[in-house]
């Protein structure tokens, strides 16, 4: 059973920031654009997830996590 999944900076922290930030921004454009830039963002959460998973963390409550750390930094 999994004891500690506290959030700690490494491996995945990049990409998160910078998804966060390309969503933030996605969501001030309009069109096509801002689809394809929210894609973007989705996509490069897929670093942190795989490292979660190869770890055996439950990759969801994680990612929520970081993405809730994340927002209150801010930009």
């Amino acid at each position: 059973s999994l004891q500690n999944d506290s959030v700690v900076a490494g491996g995945g922290a990049i990409e998160m920031e910078l998804s966060r930030y390309l969503r933030d921004y996605s969501r001030t454009i309009p069109g096509k654009q801002q689809l394809l830039i929210g894609a973007y963002a989705k996509a490069l959460e897929i670093i942190p997830r795989q490292l979660c998973d190869n770890a055996g963390f439950d990759a969801t409550n994680i990612l929520n996590k970081l993405r809730a750390k994340h927002a209150q930094v801010g930009p």
